[in-house]
């Protein structure tokens, strides 16, 4: 039995019927059917592609095609330079090497691949030919901010990680390759670049120089100047991306879907929206105490006041902030005290207990219990009915219901 996902708009219903009575193609300039052997030029050599994954057998897949073929159409009218984007569609049946190469889990999935790169972020707007134009405009919008004056740099918004660009001219192949990596980062940081007069103060003539500027409201490190070269891209895309992503990331209710995407644990702290030290202090154990934990686990801050519902399930109110949790998206985990995370290993410790199970046991058998292995030996053990608070983040999660999952996961 299928799984389908929720019905779009009346708009994009009405649309699939009338599909019937539309031409199979919009021409030349509709979606381009992407195999495994022209995939890789067309990604290779665009600024930016748009891909529509589906299965002819997907009930919403088929609904969604006349729909993103009309848009497919359009976007090229608006942008017929060669190079700069494609709408495309790769049917997953037909070409199942390219639907596991991009990770498709279900249907239909849009991707934006940028510069050759996949984002990290799929497309979850809205599903209609106007939408999909917006976006592709938007995603071809100057990422990188001009400035003419030094003075303007002082002004910038310090709550935001920014890479900077000093250069003598814009015809550089320097700069090419700066822009090429400001459109993979820009929804990470921000991008501004000074040219001739405007940043000749802060480089050697002929010789242009790139740095990053961390978020100053919660560091106060100098600006770190890019080492490497300026003409390799893939060399200047992994510094910008290490710097630009950070090791603790902030979730909003517009971010919260892509992170429990990623299926990791939330070590999170839940903060006042005007405690900047608290922050402080976390981002500081976590990067010196906790980066080998990384691949385990997300490093999260949260807004107390927007997130309180989460406080209301581990019994807590914004009276009690700051507070760190641990969200296994079954259950969540209050970390006993914020001050102790200052307490050499502790914080360790509490994920590491989450990982063995010992946060679970406790909750059902109280503190200082045995491990599993044990408690089926204990004699005259009563249970204490208590329950882990539920897990609140995972409602945030892509809903299978939004969609028609793989023939083999039904």
């Amino acid at each position: 039995m299928l799984v389908f996902c929720d019905i779009f708009s009346f708009k994009v219903l009405v649309f699939a019927c009338l599909s019937a009575f539309l031409p199979k193609s919009l021409g030349n300039e509709g979606a381009v059917s992407f195999t495994q052997k022209n995939i890789d030029h067309t990604l290779a050599s665009n600024e930016l592609v748009f891909i529509n994954f589906y299965a002819e057998w997907c009930r919403f897949s088929n609904m969604l095609a006349p729909i993103f073929e009309e848009a497919a159409h359009k976007v090229h009218t608006a942008f017929p330079e060669v190079g700069t984007v494609v709408m495309g569609k790769v049917d997953c049946d037909k070409e199942g090497a390219v639907a596991s190469r991009f990770h498709i889990t279900k249907y239909p999935t849009l991707k934006v691949i940028r510069n050759g790169q996949p984002t990290k972020r799929e497309y979850r707007g809205q599903r209609s030919v106007e939408a999909f134009e917006q976006f592709v405009r938007k995603q071809l919008q100057d990422p990188i901010k001009e400035f003419y004056d030094l003075k303007e740099l002082s002004n910038l918004d310090d709550k935001k990680r920014m890479i900077i660009g000093y250069f003598d001219r814009k015809d550089v192949p320097e700069y090419q390759m700066f822009r090429r990596v400001a459109t993979n980062l820009k929804d990470d940081c921000q991008f501004h670049v000074g040219f001739g007069d405007a940043s000749k103060a802060m480089h050697p003539p002929g010789q242009p120089i790139v740095v990053f500027r961390s978020d100053k409201a919660l560091s106060n490190d100098e600006d770190e100047t890019y080492q490497g070269s300026l003409k390799n891209f893939d060399e200047l895309n992994i510094w910008a991306q290490e710097k630009c992503v950070p090791l603790v990331r902030e979730i909003t209710f517009e971010n919260a879907e892509e992170l429990t995407e990623e299926g990791l644990p939330f070590l999170i702290l839940f903060h006042a929206p005007d405690d900047v030290e608290s922050v402080k202090k976390y981002k500081d154990v976590v990067t010196k105490t906790l980066i080998d934990e990384k691949q385990n686990i997300n490093f999260l801050t949260a807004d107390g006041l927007k997130f309180a519902h989460p406080l209301h399930h581990l019994g807590k109110s914004t009276s009690d902030l700051p507070l760190i949790a641990i969200d296994s998206f079954r259950h969540m985990y209050l970390f006993p005290n914020f001050q102790d995370i200052y307490v050499e290993g502790k914080l360790k410790a509490f994920i590491h207990d989450l990982y063995s199970g010992k946060l679970h046991r406790e909750f059902h058998y109280g503190s200082n219990t045995p491990s599993n292995n044990d408690l089926p030996q204990l004699t005259g053990h009563v249970k204490v009915p208590t329950t882990p608070p539920e897990s609140t983040f995972k409602k945030l999660a892509p809903s299978k219901n939004r969609y028609t999952l793989l023939r083999d996961e039904l």
